[in-house]
């Protein structure tokens, strides 16, 4: 078998990103294969097609190369979900500090964000991790597996420094312009 053809085939029906270890499970090869025919296969990828090769939310993904996007959107016309800026306040409060509470979003944009954290719940941009053991025992809330691929973060440590991320906002909140994303 053709490890760098089965590891395409894989990751061309795959629905989400696919770590080595499940691609190597699939085909019945070690790890360091799969790993070989990956780094072959994204090369190859680069010079000779439509599509790429990437490293996502723990995983690869194989996606269109963004100077088609344009062409592939007309062809498969996505629907839009736009992101309010309240959703990107709490989204980018629970990304920065999670493991956070509702109450510590709450204290940070200085409003009630139970709203928005049930739409981010819903989107599956974020999740329920736990509790804080503190009186009350209030739910803590994470980014998931979803956020990383909606953003095309491999992981967390992806994300901009803090420090930068200040510098693009205007007393604290994002500036009218930067707050509404598609996802």
């Amino acid at each position: 078998m053709n490890v760098q053809r089965a590891v395409e085939a894989l990751l061309f029906m795959a629905d989400s990103p696919a770590s080595p270890e499940e691609l190597a499970r699939a085909i019945g090869v070690a790890v360091y294969a799969v790993e070989e025919a990956l780094e072959k296969l994204g090369g190859r990828l680069h010079h000779e097609s439509g599509l790429q090769l990437l490293r996502i939310a723990g995983g690869y993904q194989l996606c269109t190369k963004p100077e088609y996007a344009e062409a592939v959107a007309r062809f498969t016309q996505p629907q839009q979900h736009r992101m309010s800026r309240s959703l990107m306040e709490v989204l980018a409060i629970v990304a920065y500090q999670q493991p956070v509470t509702t109450a510590e979003i709450d204290s940070v944009r200085g409003v009630d964000s139970s709203y928005a954290i049930r739409q981010l719940v819903e989107r599956r941009l974020i999740t329920e991790v736990g509790r804080k053991k503190s009186p009350g025992r209030p739910m803590l809330y994470g980014t998931t597996q979803q956020f990383l691929h909606a953003f095309k973060l491999d992981d967390l440590s992806a994300l901009p420094p803090l420090e930068s991320h200040k510098a693009l906002t205007v007393g604290g909140h994002l500036p009218p312009d930067q707050s509404q994303f598609d996802l």
